[in-house]
């Protein structure tokens, strides 16, 4: 699939710190509780690391008790991408972003209302541009 966003593996590497780039462009998930944004709630958008495009807001955000920043929608739904995974013997849903393809996490339908889903976000994934008050 053709990306708007596309680079060389080698630049992604310079781009990305080891983490961010194991997640994003290898599909990794870092360990829960681990991550920078699981315990965070400042108001702002969380944007992709690795090309910058709008994905989750803060008020979307909600403790889901995962250890990973849930959200119960993408704050630009043209922006988030879904593909079957069926890695680790499961069959789950990946959240991928639409403009470059990195792989930000899952979307599970247990989440709250209105939507009953929650992305669960790997922080690797994803920059918060904090908003100021």
């Amino acid at each position: 699939m053709a990306r708007e966003v596309d680079k060389p593996d080698a630049e992604w590497r310079r781009q990305l710190s080891d983490l961010q780039y194991r997640v994003t462009r290898e599909k990794g998930t870092e360990r829960a509780f681990t991550g920078e944004y699981w315990d965070v709630w400042d108001k702002g958008a969380y944007n992709c690391v690795c090309c910058g495009a709008p994905l989750f807001r803060s008020e979307h955000k909600f403790d889901a008790g995962c250890g990973w920043p849930s959200f119960w929608t993408a704050a630009e739904p043209d922006n988030v991408e879904t593909a079957v995974d069926r890695s680790h013997f499961m069959v789950r849903t990946e959240v991928l972003c639409h403009q470059c393809g990195a792989h930000l996490g899952h979307v599970f339908e247990d989440g709250p209302q209105p939507t009953g889903l929650r992305y669960c976000i790997n922080s690797a994934s994803v920059r918060l541009e904090k908003e100021s008050d």
